[in-house]
């Protein structure tokens, strides 16, 4: 049984052109959704995968619409392949019955992890430059060199209460200890 799954991004588009390539297509009953293929929740392809069975075949008008992402395309067509379901694009003529279909799959989810494995090499060369550099990542710290001295200044003067040196520098409590860890100050109750 041919099962067929159509997607629109937004409302003021129409699921037609999709509907009748896969009308065409020979599948017996067309799932969709509205929305874009980023979002996780997609009640009508949740529909679909659930509705088919082994020996069925899921089909899409053209490959974006059915993953959010090549990865997620690759798992999506794995999963089905480990419950005996078939998968079928009707634009870019791929068929997973086939064995032609089955190599060209293959090929993607090869290429998809090169791209993966890419992009987390440029992300470690990236961070290592910048460390390099003295750049570290994370959120900027609240005090400036500056405000530290200003702090360190203020706290040695044993006069100056915890309380008043964090409303004079505009600071919490908590960064006021978290700078001064290491430093022995008795004043944690002023």
């Amino acid at each position: 049984m041919l099962i067929g799954y159509a997607r629109v991004s937004t409302t003021d588009q129409t699921f037609a052109l999709q509907q009748d390539a896969l009308t065409a297509a020979g599948c017996d009953r067309i799932f969709s959704d509205t929305g874009s293929g980023s979002r996780t929740d997609r009640p009508g392809l949740i529909e679909a995968l659930s509705y088919v069975r082994t020996g069925d075949t899921l089909v899409v008008w053209r490959l974006d619409r059915l993953g959010r992402s090549l990865a997620h395309l690759i798992q999506t067509v794995t999963e089905l392949q480990e419950r005996g379901v078939f998968f079928r694009s009707v634009q870019e003529q791929l068929d997973t019955s086939t064995s032609g279909g089955k190599l060209v799959f293959h090929v993607f989810g090869a290429l998809a992890e090169f791209e993966r494995d890419l992009v987390r090499e440029r992300t470690m060369a990236g961070l290592a430059a910048a460390r390099a550099r003295g750049r570290f990542g994370g959120r900027p710290r609240k005090l400036s060199p500056n405000k530290l001295r200003q702090l360190r200044t203020l706290v040695a003067d044993r006069r100056n209460a915890v309380s008043a040196i964090c409303k004079t520098l505009r600071i919490s409590r908590s960064t006021f200890y978290r700078n001064m860890s290491g430093r022995n100050d008795d004043r944690a109750s002023a």
